[in-house]
């Protein structure tokens, strides 16, 4: 029996279902749904503000890693001799900026200049007049680089760092690359001094004495300690900075970064340190009693700048220009002969009762090069290039003087240290 009598199949009680559609309602059906579909947002396959916004973010964290690492290195890099970042004692001065973005699109093409070379046979760089002059006569213009009072070459050779005369606003420390790239490292300082090497930078900001090292065109890892008022850096001495308390007077003190604050010691005498030996003793000059004559006289920086040997005899000059050569043979310092100044050639192996000292030159105005254990240039008061070269002065014969190209009246070249 059927549940519903004159039904069959899965057939319901609903009115049967229409199939016949007039073309009219199809049309419009089918215009509807294609509009709908048109209406409809669809997910784009390639997104490129996207694709732009993820670069980004990727250039990002690759600098933000890279910037951490480069840190990282530079830490190590200066812990020895810099600072223990997190001691206390000795102060940590505020992060270096640094000032200015350089212009890449202003970058000067380095030429070939004529004529001679400054210094033939040495290999000494001379800073004059915003650029600098290789010993083979290329010339790098440097026009945001005003009148030097130092320049030392960079570790590598890349480029160098270039001391700014003193202004009524201060110092100031510049960057120069070899491709012409110029940045300012430091501006408004006091006295500025560069470690041998290249890798340190030490100035008198204020009241304080800063220390920082030298990674690219930044200055990384800044220390600072006190200084008396009148004090200021002169020097150097491994990773200590040598401080003299007075610049018109004698006594100097001796600061490691990192081991506390400056100390002034018992020294009061001597008045000039022309620099290191192998051994790390120092040399330097003081005064003679009453007597008003300068001597010489090997100092020890692990004693207070105790006087291990002295040596008298020729008169020198407290202008403090000298230099020691690389293995601690020669000091050349300015002096007397009679009544005329003369720059001297000393034999620091024979310092004593007898020494002597031999005229080698025209006196020196600023820093002296030593390229070799037996050569040594500088510039005179004339503004000339002058090279000692040690044979030839201990056999009577005097320096050899050359002008350097492109020198104007009143000009003041710089020879390039560390070279």
């Amino acid at each position: 029996m059927r549940a519903f009598p004159g039904r069959s199949g899965n057939l319901t009680g609903h009115p049967p279902r229409p199939y016949h559609v007039r073309p009219d309602e199809l049309d419009r059906a089918v215009r509807e749904t294609l509009s709908h579909q048109v209406a409809a947002p669809r997910p784009l396959t390639a997104d490129p503000a996207g694709q732009a916004i993820r670069r980004a973010n990727r250039i990002r964290r690759r600098r933000t890693a890279a910037g951490l690492a480069l840190g990282v290195v530079a830490t190590v890099l200066v812990s020895s001799g810099l600072a223990q970042l997190g001691d206390g004692s000795g102060g940590q001065g505020t992060p270096i900026v640094v000032i200015g973005d350089p212009n890449q699109s202003a970058r000067p093409i380095p030429s070939a200049i004529p004529g001679p070379a400054p210094s033939p046979g040495t290999s000494v760089d001379v800073l004059v007049t915003g650029a600098l002059i290789s010993a083979q006569g290329a010339r790098l213009e440097l026009p945001d680089v005003g009148p030097a009072e130092a320049a030392h070459l960079l570790p590598g050779g890349g480029g160098w760092l270039v001391v700014g005369a003193p202004t009524t606003a201060g110092r100031s420390l510049w960057v120069a690359q070899r491709d012409g790239l110029v940045q300012v490292l430091l501006a408004g300082a006091g006295a500025i001094i560069v470690a041998p090497d290249g890798r340190q930078v030490a100035w008198r900001d204020g009241s304080g004495l800063l220390v920082a090292g030298v990674i690219g065109t930044q200055l990384i890892g800044p220390v600072r300690t006190s200084l008396p008022a009148d004090a200021e850096p002169v020097r150097f001495v491994g990773d200590s900075v040598l401080v003299r308390l007075d610049p018109d007077g004698a006594g100097h003190a001796l600061w490691r970064p990192g081991t506390g604050p400056l100390t002034v010691g018992t020294d009061r005498t001597t008045l000039s340190v022309y620099g290191a030996l192998p051994d790390g003793r120092l040399v330097g000059q003081f005064a003679a009693g009453d007597t008003g004559r300068t001597c010489l006289a090997v100092l020890d920086p692990k004693r207070d700048l105790k006087r291990v040997s002295t040596g008298c005899g020729p008169q020198l000059s407290r202008d403090g220009a000298g230099g020691i050569s690389a293995d601690g043979r020669w000091l050349l310092v300015n002096g007397q002969v009679g009544k005329a100044a003369r720059a001297l050639l000393v034999d620091l192996q024979r310092l004593g009762p007898d020494m002597t000292a031999v005229p080698a030159g025209p006196p020196a105005t600023g820093a002296i090069a030593w390229t070799t254990d037996s050569d040594a240039t500088y510039v005179d008061g004339a503004g000339q290039l002058v090279r000692v070269e040690v044979g030839q002065v201990r056999a009577g014969k005097q320096a050899q003087v050359v002008p350097v190209p492109g020198v104007q009246p009143g000009d003041r070249p710089v020879v390039v240290t560390g070279s």
